[in-house]
This record gives structure tokens, sequence and C-alpha cells, in this order.
């Protein structure tokens, strides 16, 4: 039998539950630091982060970052999986031995609600008061005895974003004991009766009997049925008690509602003094701004405007720097190996694609840092508000814009961040249409064919013809989603719903950890998709090898699998305008869209590797056909942009959509419809075009 880790079987599990926006991940980063693992929870797609620390006395712990739940009776698969391992459901995933409860402490009324819920799991509960300082500065003060002795749990007062309280929380998670909740929220008496009767007939095994048959009784008849990891005995008992509650003027959906409410008031009655009058506060003076329908869509267009210039400008110095050590090292390799398949696959094929992929991490910790800054500051709920109308139109909601915003970077943090919209075909809407929102692996596309096709043109026309092509995404990504909410996936136009959480400065040290950790899995799933098949596209355009062995690279190209597929690939790419060699281009840009750039440099023979895109364009632009007449005319290269703005050219997106939606189904459609509409706006530019007299 394999040896165990001692520190493992003595860690004690803590879960960190609460309310989204109540700071909830500033805690889990300063107790944890880099000592944190991202995955998926087992059997669903919703991210785990775990990480470890130590307690006052050195003690090890293991803590857990649920999703962020406003209530254990749950909307979205974040908050089914919080619950889910709090009751100790989800299979390979331990129950906690304590919870620590996080509240922001200036709507300690509201996140009460969670509170209370979590006092009825027979779990060990500390309390959590965060943002102290912002509830002060807004009249409101805390007593923290009396808090104490009405919840009878342990309660810690912090200011996560400064540190303060950090002491006090490991000292009151290292008590050696942590006793149970003395105090819950007493239900009326009959309610109590069939909630006992109803554990009663739950398996012996049930960690949490009391809290599970309260969930039940809670559910409506349609929730009851679709009920899987309860036997039809139990959901035919939870449908009779739910019954003789009702039958009993007790409703078993608002009753435990209105109690813990009722209980909830009691409590703040007896800790919570707030300071009358007072005026508007720092937030509400802020979002008279912020929300208003004129400067709040200036302020959020000048925000975003903001990020772009940071991500299309600020990013450029250190992703040349990348191209320079990448060069550098393609150097090294040709000084140290002798010219052969080895040296080739290693700069054409491995240096390649790990640098197609790595240039790009500039871009992703750019967005990734306005992001964070944008959700701490409590920004980004005012940004979904804002967007909300416009999303309306096309039957989403506010909730939607933040996966599209986070799509310009990389579509697949985009889709992961769908996983906060409560309803499914919503989530599936705004998943299907990500990857329209021009994300920047599209960008040295759009630059080589810019540069191709305006050569000689101001710096204003080029930026113009930029923006439409970012334009053109979104306007296709707002059509598909009015489309499928029509015909595929039609459903309800929902209500925005969310809360407003307060202003306040975001954590540094959060945001830091945010990006090193979005960094790692960008560079994990993305990048070693895109190095695999880049090694095969260069076995591709490698082999077989050219009778002939003083044949020219492009001529060896030609005779290669790719040139081959090319060849094949052309009378259907033929009305579009492109030949065999755009063929390849697209072929190989299946593995990411930017490899369109490197597949072409290896198909025009292009002997430089440098950042420099001028060689290649001119290559480009002296390539002709059989005919005498230019390949690249302006309405190729508009068309090829157009294709790749519409086109789902990223096999790692593909992969990201199978893992959210659990299903061949969704990503294979995907990627027929993107492929389709592709397609059919190329034709439409080059044929279209034709028809107009335009070249």
């Amino acid at each position: 039998m394999a040896a165990t880790d001692p520190t493992q079987e003595t860690a004690r599990r803590v879960a960190i539950a609460g309310n989204p926006n109540c700071g909830k991940s500033t805690i889990f980063n300063a107790l944890t630091g880099l000592r944190q693992k991202v995955g998926n929870y087992p059997g669903v797609t919703v991210e785990r982060k775990e990480g470890s620390f130590h307690g006052s006395h050195g003690e090890p712990m293991t803590l857990l970052d649920l999703p962020g739940s406003y209530s254990l009776q749950v909307r979205s698969p974040d908050e089914a999986v919080a619950r889910d391992v709090l009751l100790g459901r989800l299979p390979g995933e331990a129950r906690p031995d304590v919870v620590l409860a996080v509240v922001d402490a200036s709507n300690l009324e509201r996140n009460l609600y969670l509170v209370a819920q979590l006092l009825e799991l027979d779990l060990p509960v500390v309390l959590v008061l965060n943002m102290v300082d912002m509830a002060e500065q807004a009249g409101t003060r805390i007593d923290l005895e009396a808090l104490r002795s009405r919840l009878g749990i342990p309660v810690v007062a912090m200011v996560a974003t400064k540190g303060v309280g950090l002491v006090e929380l490991r000292q009151a998670l290292s008590v050696a004991t942590l006793p149970r909740p003395l105090h819950r929220a007493p239900m009326p008496a009959l309610f109590e009766e069939e909630v006992g009767r109803l554990a009663g007939t739950l398996p012996a095994d049930a960690v949490a009997a009391r809290a599970e048959a309260m969930l039940l009784l809670g559910l409506h008849g349609g929730a009851l049925d679709e009920l899987a990891h309860h036997s039809p005995e139990v959901v035919e008992a939870a449908r009779a008690a739910q019954h003789r509650l009702r039958d009993a003027e007790i409703d078993p959906v608002s009753a435990p509602v209105d109690a813990r409410y009722f209980w909830i008031q009691t409590v703040c009655d007896a800790a919570v003094a707030k300071a009358e009058g007072g005026g508007l506060s720092f937030s509400d003076k802020m979002d008279l701004v912020f929300t208003h329908r004129v400067w709040g869509w200036l302020s959020f267009l000048g925000t975003m405007a903001l990020m772009f210039f940071c991500i299309f400008w600020v990013a450029q110095g250190p992703m040349d720097w990348i191209d320079d050590l990448f060069g550098w090292l393609r150097g090294v390799v040709e000084g140290r190996l002798p010219e052969s398949d080895l040296r080739s696959l290693i700069n054409d094929g491995v240096l390649a694609g790990v640098g197609g992929v790595v240039k790009f991490l500039p871009q992703i910790l750019i967005l990734y840092f306005f992001l964070g800054l944008l959700e701490d500051s409590g920004y980004m709920a005012r940004a979904a508000f804002i967007m909300d109308r416009m999303m309306s139109r096309v039957g989403l909601h506010g909730k939607s814009f933040i996966p599209l915003l986070s799509s310009f970077a990389c579509a697949i943090p985009g889709i992961m961040a769908t996983r906060t919209i409560e309803n499914r075909k919503d989530r599936l809407v705004t998943i299907l249409v990500a990857p329209l929102m021009s994300c920047s692996a599209r960008v040295p596309v759009y630059t080589l064919m810019i540069a191709v096709l305006l050569p000689a043109s101001a710096l204003w026309q080029k930026v113009a013809l930029m923006l439409a092509m970012y334009l053109l995404g979104v306007g296709a990504a707002f059509g598909m989603a009015w489309l499928f909410k029509k015909t595929l996936l039609r459903s309800e136009t929902p209500m925005l719903l969310m809360e407003m959480p307060p202003y306040r400065w975001p954590s540094p040290r959060s945001i830091a950890l945010r990006m090193w950790e979005r960094a790692l899995l960008f560079l994990r799933r993305a990048g070693t998709v895109i190095l695999a098949l880049s090694v095969l596209l260069w076995a591709l355009a490698t082999y077989p090898k050219p009778a002939d062995p003083q044949a020219t690279r492009a001529e060896a190209i030609a005779q290669s699998f790719a040139g081959r597929m090319g060849h094949a690939l052309e009378p259907a790419i033929r009305p579009l305008g492109y030949d065999w060699k755009i063929g390849i281009g697209l072929i190989g840009s299946f593995a990411a869209r930017e490899v369109f750039v490197g597949t072409m440099g290896i198909v025009y023979n292009l002997e430089q590797e440098t950042g420099d895109i001028e060689p290649l364009r001119d290559l480009m632009q002296a390539e002709k056909r059989a005919d005498g007449t230019p390949v690249y005319t302006p309405l190729v290269c508009l068309g090829l942009m157009v294709f790749y703005v519409l086109a789902m050219q990223c096999v790692s997106t593909v992969a990201v959509v199978y893992r959210e939606t659990n299903s061949w189904r969704w990503p294979l459609f995907q990627t027929a419809y993107m492929t389709v509409l592709a397609y059919g706006g190329a034709l439409i530019v080059y044929q279209g075009g034709r028809m107009l007299g335009w070249q």
C-alpha cells in the first residue's frame, strides 16, 4: 500500500463561502498566496480553487474557495456546486470540517441569509465581517459581542484588501475543537415536524439530513421531478409533506424564507446601529455618474477605449521582446545543429508553435489586469447594468456582457465566465456567440491583411479598418444571439437582477495573483494544444520529401501532404477568390488563428525569421495567378479578414466548449454554423464586389 502524506491527513479542510462581491477571493488569496491549485470539480465544469496555509500555531490547513452564492436554493451551476460540497453530495469531494462564512459588513442583513442557511448544516462556522471600514464610513456600527452571542459562532472583523484581521482569522480557525453553531432561525412547529419526518426517509449516511430535508421542502414540483440524487421514495415523501403543509396553510417555499429573515432582523436589531440621515453614500454619488443615461455611457466607452489602447499598444513592447527571445532561440538552434529535419522540427514546429502562443501573453495579462481592476472596484456590475438595455434587444441580459468582453482577449476565459449566468439557455447562447468577438489571436491576421491591402495608407485608415473588423464581430455576435433566442434556444428575455456592490479600492495582491493564475491556465490549456498541432502542421508541410533534392522550399511544400490538402481544398474556396496556398493557411489556422501568418511565411518561402511583416507582405503582393492577375486583390484581402472574423479557427476553444457543455453536440454545431457564416460572409464580399465591378 502506498504511503500517505501525514500533512494531508491532519490538515483541517476549510470551505470559504459567501455572496458574490463580498471579498471571498481576496481573503482566499491573502491566506494561500501562490499555494493554490486550480482545476474542475469532479464530474462538473465548475472551476475548483484550493489552497493551503497554516494556522496561528503552524497547523496545516486546506482552503477551498466555493463559488459565490446568495442561497443554498440554487439558480446556477456555480451555486449548485457550492451547495453540493457543503452537503457532502459531490463524489470525490470531502465535506469540509469548517465553513468560513464571509459577509459584506456594509450589507449585513442581506448577506446573513446565506449564513442562516449555513448554520443549519451542522458544521462549525466562523463568520468574517469583511469591509468593516466601509460599513463605518456609511455610519454603520456593528457590536461584535452581540453578534457572537446572537449567532453562537466566532466572529472576526476584517478589511481583507489591507490585511486587517488576518491574524485574528488564523487564530479563530486554529481552535482545537470548533463548536457547532448554538443558534439557528426557528421554524414554524408544523414545518419542523415535517422536516424531521422527511429527514427520517433519507439514507442513513446523509450527513446533513435536516438541511437536505429543508431544501427538498423548498423545491417546486418541477424541480422535484428533476432530482437525480434522491430516490423516488424520497421525492414522493417530499411531495406528500408539501401537500400536508399547504393543507395547513403553510407555504413550504416561503415559510422558511420568512422565518430566516425574521430571525435575521432580530439579530441585526441587537447588533447593528445605523446613523440617522447622512445623505448619499460614496457609492451612491459615484453611481450618479457611472449609471447615468449619458455620462454612464461616456465613462464606459472611455474605460473600454483605455483598455483596448493598453492591449494593442502598451502590450506591443513586451510582445516584441518575446519575438526577439524566440528569434534568439532559433538562432541558437541554427548555430548548434546542422540543417536537418530535427532542426526544422525544433525551429519551425516547437519554437514557432510555443512562440505563437506566448507572444500574446502580454495582451492576456493586460486584459486580466483591467478585468480584475473593474471587478474588484465594483465597476463591472455597473458596466453590465449599462449594457443590459442593449443586450436585452437580442434576448440576453447584462451578465452576458462580461463573458463577451473577456472574449476580446481570448474566447476561452470568456466562455468559462458564462458560469455565472443562471439560465441554461442564456448560458448556451452566450457560449455559442462568444468566439465571434475578435480575440487577440486574430490581430496578426488583421495586421497582415491590412498591410497587404493598404501598404501606403495613413495610420488612421488602417486603424479604422481594424475597428471595422471588431464591430463586424460584435454585430455578428448580437445577430446570432437574437437568432438563437428566437429559434434553437427560445426563451423569455431575462430580467437583470444583480447586486451593485459598493465601490472599493482593489487589492493589488489579489489582482496580481489572478493574473498569475490565468496566465498559467492560458498557457496550459491553449499552449499545449497549439504546440501539438503546430508540430503536426510542420510534419504535413515537410513530408513527403520531393524527389528532386534541389527543389525550392515552395516546391517542396506544394508536393507535401499540406500542399496536397491545399490543392484538394482549392475547388471549394475558389469562389472566395482563394488559391491552394491560402487553403494551406486556412487548414493550418484551425490549430489557432495566428498560425495563419507563420504558415503563409512557410508557403511563400520567407527566409527572414523576424517579427517584421513587411517581407511577407511584399511576397504576397507580388503573388500572381496563372493568368498574371494578382492573387491578393482588395476583395480577397477583405474577404479573408471577414472569414477570420466569423470562423471558428481555434481547436482550444472547441475543447473548452466541450468541457463547459459536457457534450460534443454544441462545439460541433458551433464550428459548423461559424464555418458556414464565415464562408457566406467571404463569398458575399468577393462575389458581391465583383458584381459591382470592384477588384
